[in-house]
């Protein structure tokens, strides 16, 4: 079945730098856009960054532009998000989406804290 699982995510400190995972399966991935979304504790989720599927094209919130990069390696079927001076508001639960035959996809989250 379709499915994305994430990882990566841990505890660290304000400056610091962590790069999240996204493994999927059950789909032709090289086709399809690929983002990441997060929510903060009492917060809606939101958008963070977007790759399209051929040109890899990209895109991001202006909350993390310069700081994080999304990129994906078509030959492992994973898409990354590099997060660089990682401040404390982007302490989230970090979510992998994608569209797929008109559904929402999304994995099962992994966990950002950034805290000293």
């Amino acid at each position: 079945q379709v499915q994305l699982v994430e990882s990566g995510g841990g505890l660290v400190q304000p400056g610091g730098s962590l790069r999240l995972s996204c493994a999927a399966s059950g789909f032709t991935f090289r086709n399809y856009a690929m983002s990441w979304y997060r929510q903060a504790p009492g917060k809606e989720r939101e958008f963070v960054a977007r790759i399209t599927s051929s040109s890899g094209i990209t895109n991001y919130a202006d909350s993390v532009k310069g700081r994080f990069t999304i990129s994906r390696d078509n030959t492992k079927n994973t898409v990354y998000l590099q997060m660089n001076s990682l401040k404390p508001a982007d302490t989230a639960v970090y979510y992998c989406y994608t569209v797929f035959n008109g559904r929402a996809i999304w994995g099962q989250g992994t966990q950002v804290t950034v805290s000293s």
